[in-house]
């Protein structure tokens, strides 16, 4: 009794797994180029060095757009970068403030600034 209770339940589990990674949402959206990586810090203080140029940033997620999850913003320090998905993910997955995100782009011109428009994003 005891090795067909155990089977069961090592059947579910097992099913459950499958079917979240069946149903879970994306993680990653566009294709990453391997792209240099640079800080963030670095994008915000000489946008205009990386308007024509692909590169890779990472950090963690603040205040994401909470109606489609189509930008969000990396800090450094007590400097902003907004990132924009449009492109890739307009209905990205919300609710990943806090986490990590790795992003390919290039910066843009967004209003009086720069913001970066991204071409590929891995929420982690």
């Amino acid at each position: 009794m005891k090795a067909i209770l155990t089977l069961c339940a090592f059947a579910l589990v097992l099913g459950s797994t499958a079917l979240y990674r069946a149903t879970r949402p994306a993680s990653i959206y566009g294709s990453f180029e391997s792209a240099p990586k640079i800080e963030v810090s670095k994008l915000i203080d000489r946008p205009k060095d990386y308007m024509k140029t692909t590169v890779a940033i990472e950090g963690i997620i603040t205040k994401q757009c909470t109606t489609m999850g189509c930008y969000f913003f990396f800090e450094a320090g007590d400097k902003i970068l907004r990132v924009d998905l449009a492109e890739i993910a307009m209905h990205a997955p919300r609710n990943k403030n806090g986490r990590v995100a790795r992003v390919e782009g290039r910066m843009v011109p967004y209003g009086d600034g720069f913001q970066f428009w991204a071409s590929a994003v891995d929420f982690q």
